[in-house]
């Protein structure tokens, strides 16, 4: 037999297990097989957000090292359903889950992964996992919440897979020194923390950053007359359609807001990434856009005015511009005491003001004067954007590569 028909053989190999609902097995099967050769040293896979975004840490990592690091291969782990974005970019990409994938995947001396990696994947012995996450914590985390309230598991269940699947982690990425503390005790990770704040916010430390957000919001075709909200939602645990399809309504009032704010502003919606639904904002053509799909949220930091937000850790990242930030809390009571529980008192410690209405969220704005922050800015911002710079992709190369 060649070596060309080996690969030929597995694929219908696998093929066939498809058919027979065992693809799991035999993809964990050959991706151990696989693993028990030698690393390619050089190689280095990155994905952000299960595969779906060319966004946050790892994209900030991947290129510092394209540019800083020619000597490493530096593939992505993308989605299938997502791969635009990248073809059009000219990003080296495998599909997730494909035979490809499966081999890259297995051979990669590093990975780097913003989000958790499927739990049947058993890391090599080779590998260096490099978990970079995703935010600061507001929400309780893992193994730090009271109970889970989401489809087709359980809270003991869900404590356990997230304690195995963070013992495989060799690196973990934190922003400020209290995320440090929650890291460690919610993840029980006891390996080395890098405390070199986020790389994905290194963005909004650059010397350019005015001129990369008229080119951004050019780019995007955007009014220039029209200052920009941006609206960043978090999910809710207990609203879906089933196992990984959240749902999520808009409660704001974009009727209203066209209403009163139209002739000065527009707004931008960004939606989590976990929530499944396609948006319909036709009936808002020229006010409202929906770029929950867009690659990286921090461009949309740069050209926004104002950030209104839940309990989404988009605001701890976006209080490095010191930019308003208005919280649109509808639903504070449930969404603290029964679905997740927070790590601080929000009220007493938000660099904005909590609202609960549409209504008080466009009086709000109405009233902003952009020559004052709010009392808790200052404190705020020293507490959690303290240790960002604008170097922090350089220090996590540093420490994993060099």
């Amino acid at each position: 037999m060649s070596t060309n028909d080996k690969p030929n053989i597995i694929a219908k190999a696998i093929r066939a297990l498809k058919n027979g609902g065992l693809v799991q097995r035999a993809y964990k099967a050959l991706f151990i097989l696989i693993s028990k050769r030698p690393p390619k040293k050089n190689l280095v896979v990155f994905e952000s957000y299960l595969g779906k975004q060319y966004s946050c840490n790892p994209r900030a990592i991947y290129e510092y090292m394209a540019a800083n690091k020619p000597e490493y291969e530096l593939v992505w782990s993308v989605d299938k359903n997502y791969t635009e974005s990248f073809d059009r970019q000219n990003i080296p990409y495998v599909k997730r889950l494909s035979l490809g994938w499966l081999f890259t995947l297995a051979k990669a001396k590093y990975w780097v992964v913003n989000s958790r990696m499927p739990l049947w994947i058993p890391k090599p012995k080779h590998t260096i996992y490099v978990q970079t996450w995703h935010g600061t914590p507001l929400k309780k985390l893992a193994n730090d919440m009271d109970e889970v309230h989401m489809p087709n598991t359980t809270t003991e269940g869900y404590k356990r897979n997230f304690t195995r699947e963070a013992s495989n982690w060799d690196y973990l990425i934190s922003p400020n020194e209290y995320s440090s503390a929650i890291f460690r005790r919610a993840f029980q990770f006891n390996k080395e923390l890098i405390e070199s704040g986020y790389p994905r916010n290194d963005l909004l430390h650059a010397p350019n950053m005015e001129e990369r957000a008229e080119q951004i919001k050019e780019k995007l075709q955007l009014p220039q007359d029209k200052k920009v909200i941006l609206y960043a939602p978090t999910w809710r645990d207990n609203e879906f359609y089933g196992k990984g399809k959240y749902k999520f309504k808009i409660k704001l009032d974009l009727d209203k807001m066209r209403k009163e704010l139209g002739d000065e502003y527009i707004i931008l919606l960004r939606m989590h990434y976990l929530v499944s639904e396609n948006f319909d904002l036709s009936a808002y053509e020229g006010f409202a856009y929906d770029f929950s799909l867009y690659g990286d949220i921090s461009e949309l930091y740069l050209i926004s005015d104002i950030l209104i937000t839940d309990y989404s850790s988009v605001f701890f990242d976006y209080a490095n511009l010191r930019r308003p930030i208005i919280f649109f809390t509808y639903d504070i009571d449930t969404y603290r005491d029964q679905l997740r529980g927070f790590y601080f008192n929000l009220e007493d410690s938000a660099p904005g003001p909590l609202l609960k209405t549409s209504d008080e969220v466009i009086q709000t704005i109405k009233e902003l004067n952009p020559h004052e922050i709010h009392p808790n800015y200052d404190a705020f911002y020293e507490r959690f954007c303290s240790w960002e710079s604008g170097d922090a992709a350089k220090k996590v190369v540093e420490t994993v590569f060099d």
